[in-house]
């Protein structure tokens, strides 16, 4: 018989596969929740107690006692709910989703010294001064704090005054004692955030991201944790912590990609925000400038509300948007940049504005060809091309960090001085530019000339004081700033992103390159003047490329949209990946035609491959993928592990589930 002192627990990562609770008996009662250190196997974990039947058939002298009660307040019924639905979603393990509530067990030990929570008061902050479009908007978002849940799109074009907007429904969340969270795509577009925050409100927000050190990890785990800190601005990892009285939850940027997590627990920042959202009983805002297609679709369903702010704030004008059809303006030999964009810097440069270069590349150049015998540069462990870093004098692939000293002789036969770089990425465009410009002061921009933190703000806060001349850089630069002289925006390969056949592939390069746009002209400039931005394409006549120049999202929007209904796709239907990798190809292709045998046959259930993907091999192993396509009426998650149950996979061979995925490589 089961003791009244056993329960169930549910460890944190014990071993790889492991998606149950065990039993452990205390010697003192404990709460749902409780932090507890228990032995498992060889070795002591984290785990929780959890609902449910204890083992009554165990005796209860083979039944392991728990190590220890960690003094932490316990996680909530309702969290512990919220972690087994996204455990159900993402088909992955509860304590693989508990690893991300609970990331390191150091932060449940008790400080040694007593932590100063961040942000333990704020009732509101001052006021601002709103135009009539944001006072509407802002009324609409204070109305929904309280009221339970919403979803609801705050749909702006860049510099129409979002941030204002939404910061007004954080301060009724924050006057009603409620937490909040404010969700960002990438690490380097927090800090900047926080120190707008603090002018808005008069304190510092928590920050919540990969790079923080473990003393200020441990400070805000247990500030939210207790319900003392109020307000969190964080990247994805940030939906996951123990909030004890969260009232709203804004994701910025909505649309990015970078709310997609790919690896460990595959989940989609953005949509567990809105289950949170539902679950928890509060509201979502989900802000853009160039929402995706699937929020877009569910605005007009009705599933979520909308909030539009058509106009710039201040009377600033949307740029003047031009098509470079690079045929017909050729850039010099070697060179990148076609003269008509040249001439823009010139001016740009004359009147004392500002200029940034765009380009999605990084390093110097995507690809080394030996002109002798014709071999490229090639990661050993990846499908994938080493890109050269000629600033550092090394080679690296972007995908599994694999790289070294830039070869002076051709590795295959050995040619001296016969390895040319083919294709431009930002270091190579600098070059190109310092070489025209050379009295300019230039700056360079992505996440390999800029360190996280304080490096990066003293980057952009040269920018902001004028201080920089051209700006070049990555999507780093293309969303989130705010820069008052720039006025002259040249993307250099608008084509980049088309390439593939990516199913979001025109979405996406349509919102990069409308974000960047909306870099030029921010500010009110004299004589009515607009921000000037030059695209340079080959490609002219795409439609991603004449809704850019006409501004006219709605007609790309419903041009796409209408594409995937044709071709049922999402959101009409739903997609799933199966993921296949393993050091041996022939086993992983075994697994795959088995998984193929036993596929379910339905109509409305297609499966696809398995396929050797475009990275046939990444980080050592090889890969194959699945791509499994339904209607919306199936419950795709137990159709899925009803059918992967069948089949025997050897545990040589990874197979991961990627619900809804934004990649297909």
């Amino acid at each position: 018989m089961a003791s009244k002192d056993q329960y169930q627990i549910h460890s944190v990562l014990p071993a790889t596969g492991i998606d149950r609770a065990y039993s452990y008996k205390a010697e003192t009662a404990l709460p749902l929740g409780t932090y507890v250190k228990i032995s498992f196997g060889r070795q002591d974990v984290v785990g929780v107690v959890w609902h449910g039947e204890v083992d009554s058939s165990l005796p209860l002298t083979k039944i392991k006692k728990i190590s220890e009660i960690y003094d932490a307040p316990p996680l909530s019924a309702d969290m512990i709910a919220y972690i087994e639905k996204v455990a159900q979603w993402t088909m992955t393990p509860i304590g693989s989703v508990l690893k991300m509530v609970i990331p390191s067990y150091k932060l449940l030990e008790p400080p040694k010294k007593p932590l100063q929570y961040v942000c333990t008061s704020v009732k509101g902050g001052g006021t601002v001064v709103l135009s009539e479009e944001q006072g509407k908007g802002a009324h609409l978002l204070r109305a929904k704090i309280g009221q339970g849940y919403s979803c609801t799109l705050l749909d702006g074009v860049t510099g129409a005054g979002k941030t204002e907007v939404f910061f007004e429904a954080v301060a009724e969340a924050l006057r009603s004692d409620r937490q909040i969270l404010i969700m960002m795509p990438e690490i380097g577009l927090t800090s900047g955030f926080v120190d707008r925050f603090e002018k808005r409100f008069g304190t510092r927000a928590a920050m919540w991201h990969s790079h923080m050190t473990p003393k200020q990890r441990q400070t805000v785990w247990h500030g939210i944790a207790n319900g003392q800190t109020q307000a969190v601005i964080g990247a994805r990892s940030s939906l996951f912590l123990p909030y004890q009285n969260l009232g709203l939850i804004v994701v910025d940027e909505e649309h990015d990609p970078s709310y997609k997590q790919e690896d460990n627990v595959i989940y989609h920042a953005r949509d567990m925000a809105v289950m949170r959202g539902a679950m928890f009983n509060h509201p979502v805002i989900l802000a853009s400038a160039t929402p995706s297609l699937e929020t877009l679709h569910n605005v007009q369903i009705g599933r979520y509300e909308e909030v539009k702010l058509p106009d710039r704030y201040g009377g600033a004008l949307l740029p003047d948007m031009h098509l470079i059809d690079m045929r017909e303006d050729k850039p010099e030999k070697g060179e990148f940049i076609s003269p008509t964009l040249h001439n823009a810097i010139l001016e740009t440069l004359e009147r004392g504005e500002q200029s940034l270069l765009f380009l999605n590349r990084r390093g110097y150049a995507p690809l080394t060809l030996c002109r002798s015998c014709g071999a490229r540069l090639e990661c050993p462990q990846c499908t994938s091309w080493l890109v050269e870093h000629k600033a550092s004098g090394r080679t690296f692939c972007h995908h599994c960090d694999y790289g070294g000293r830039s070869p002076d002789r051709c590795p295959t036969c050995d040619a001296e001085d016969s390895l040319v770089p083919i294709g431009p990425g930002v270091e190579r465009i600098a070059e190109e530019i310092a070489q025209h410009y050379p009295q300019a002061n230039i700056m360079l921009l992505s996440s390999d000339t800029t360190e996280e933190g304080g490096n990066l703000l003293e980057k952009l806060d040269k920018i902001q004081s004028g201080k920089i001349d051209i700006i070049i850089g990555t999507q780093m630069t293309a969303k989130g700033h705010h820069f008052p002289k720039l006025t002259c925006v040249g993307i250099v390969d608008a084509d980049l992103g088309m390439k593939g056949g990516d199913l979001r592939a025109g979405e996406r390069t349509w919102q990069l390159l409308h974000q960047v746009a909306g870099r030029a002209g921010r500010e009110v400039l004299s004589e009515g003047r607009k921000g000037q931005v030059y695209l340079q394409t080959y490609m002219p006549e795409n439609s991603v490329m004449e809704s850019l120049i006409d501004h006219d999202r709605e007609a790309f929007a419903r041009e796409d949209l209408e594409a995937r209904c044709f071709a049922e796709m999402p959101p009409f239907t739903r997609l799933a990946a199966i993921i296949l990798s393993g050091k041996n190809e022939k086993a992983v292709e075994a697994v795959g035609r088995n998984l193929a045998k036993t596929a379910p046959r339905a109509d409305d259930f297609v499966v696809m491959g398995p396929a050797i993907p475009p990275f046939a091999m990444l980080r050592g192993k090889h890969r194959r993928r699945m791509l499994i396509q339904s209607s919306r009426k199936i419950n795709l998650q137990k159709t899925l592990a009803d059918w992967v149950e069948k089949v025997d996979v050897p545990s040589s061979i990874r197979l991961t589930i990627d619900i809804d995925p934004q990649s297909f490589l």
